[in-house]
């Protein structure tokens, strides 16, 4: 042992690699897991008692020796390779430019189109008691209209919202009419991830509430909320419906924005569904004290993700929670 630390000492004693690869095999030689001086250590336990201090210097000796080249090698200008050579005179990497998620830019523009028409945003928990999000809104106990949300239990009392119809009640309790609101906000339901469907989405729901609101006026909102998304050519058709928190209620659907005869997104049909809505059942203006005699009122609520992937040509429902850079750098854009 106390012959091959000599000749190593000795020979490397002056040495200085010639580039970077050099520089690393000598690394690699010595100091790695699986290398000469690992090698040494191993054999050093073999040494008899006698030798162990003079041969424990002179190994100890040479680790030193070993690290201080390794040192000196990477902080010296011998490595050649420019790879390898800082210059700060030259500039930085570039960071790399951030977007607007898809989900947040269409969200913005849904905002953007009924604040024009006077609609103030307003938010609430997304954590809710059974009384704001069922109750209230004619889903009382036992109800089967309770089997159409597939709900997130946190305890008997609360649940992660299924809908942004709990703000409506929160706003209707303590605000007075007219009311005019814009409740955007995550919700959460108990079902299988999958390209059509996710287990928490976006939602925008509207509420007007005055003397004489009539079925009408939502008709023309809807259709002026539509046409400044998807263009002024754009037609809407309202289907009868059912939601227990409205009455009477419908379903809209807007003339497709990508054919004229017929393609995959609209199913052929000319025709995307894209909301609800309905008039403000007088029980829910009652169960938030407001005279159902004298206000009335609409609602209507779309998922923000099925505009977007309709806007965009998303087909993956999961792409928009997955954080992808890939994905997320497409949209830049239209940020």
């Amino acid at each position: 042992m106390k012959e091959k630390i000599e000749q190593w000492t000795a020979e490397y004693a002056g040495w200085m690699p010639a580039d970077a690869a050099e520089a690393e095999s000598f690394r690699i030689k010595f100091l790695s897991r699986k290398g000469i001086l690992a090698d040494l250590f191993e054999e050093f336990k073999l040494i008899p008692s006698d030798q162990k201090k003079e041969m424990g210097m002179l190994l100890n000796h040479f680790k030193n020796f070993l690290n201080e080249k390794l040192d000196t090698i990477v902080s010296s200008a011998h490595v050649s390779s420019s790879q390898d050579i800082v210059d700060f005179s030259r500039p930085g990497l570039p960071h790399e430019t951030g977007a607007i998620h898809p989900l947040s830019a269409v969200n913005r523009r849904i905002n953007e189109i009924f604040s024009n028409i006077g609609y103030k945003i307003a938010e609430g928990p997304e954590i809710e008691d059974d009384w704001h999000n069922f109750s209230a809104l004619n889903f009382p106990p036992e109800h089967p209209a309770r089997d159409m949300q597939d709900t997130f239990f946190i305890n008997p009392q609360y649940a992660l919202r299924t809908h942004t119809s709990s703000v409506q009640v929160r706003v209707m309790e303590n605000e007075k009419p007219p009311i005019r609101k814009l409740m955007p906000g995550r919700v959460f339901r108990n079902e299988a991830v999958s390209a059509r469907a996710h287990c928490q989405f976006h939602q925008v729901e509207g509420l007007y509430i005055d003397k004489g609101v009539t079925f009408a006026e939502l008709k023309q909102t809807l259709s002026y909320f539509s046409r400044e998304l998807f263009g002024a050519k754009t037609n809407i058709r309202l289907r009868p419906s059912y939601f227990p928190f409205t009455e009477p209620s419908a379903e809209m659907d807007v003339s497709c924005p990508f054919c004229s005869k017929g393609c995959s997104i609209c199913k052929y049909t000319g025709w995307v569904e894209i909301l609800g809505c309905g008039m403000v059942d007088p029980q829910v203006l009652v169960n938030c004290k407001i005279d159902h005699e004298e206000f009335s009122g609409f609602a209507f609520g779309l998922g923000i993700e099925r505009i977007t992937m309709m806007l965009y040509g998303v087909n993956d429902l999961r792409l928009f929670f997955e954080n992808d850079l890939r994905f997320l750098s497409q949209f830049k854009s239209w940020s």
